[in-house]
């Protein structure tokens, strides 16, 4: 039986390389996933989540900052940005850069770069995002 195997690196590090069921990751036009025997792709992806299904079942969702994705083969090469884990986002630094951010955008004038403090405030926010999300999963119903 085929398998999928992943390599992801970031500019300061290699993430992880081994076998997955799946990866989805936030596409430019959208979310897609990647599953054995995918067809070759070349793509960019946004900032969000990258979800990955690993062969025991655990999922791991991580907050990106984009970067690129390469699939041939059943081999998936990630190259992002940046990569952190729920347990790798420091929570108090998101909120501040979202604030920071958000006041940039509210406050700016001929000299605030906009396409710099949009991502700041996406980035901030999906990390945000990241882990609010952890938090409910972890939830008892």
């Amino acid at each position: 039986m085929a398998e999928l195997s992943l390599e992801i690196i970031t500019p300061s590090k290699l993430i992880y390389s081994g076998i997955i069921k799946s990866i989805t990751v936030p596409g430019t036009m959208g979310s897609f996933q990647v599953l054995v025997n995918h067809a070759p792709l070349l793509a960019t992806f946004e900032i969000g989540e990258i979800k990955i299904v690993y062969p025991n079942g655990e999922t791991v969702y991580y907050a990106t900052g984009g970067g690129t994705i390469e699939v041939n083969n059943n081999k998936v090469e990630v190259l992002a940005d940046t990569l952190e884990t729920f347990n790798e986002i420091d929570i108090e630094r998101a909120k501040k850069a979202k604030e920071r951010a958000a006041e940039r955008l509210k406050n700016r004038d001929k000299e605030t770069d906009l396409d710099r403090a949009e991502s700041a405030l996406k980035r901030a926010m999906n990390r945000l995002y990241i882990v609010e999300k952890r938090i409910k999963s972890e939830v008892p119903k």
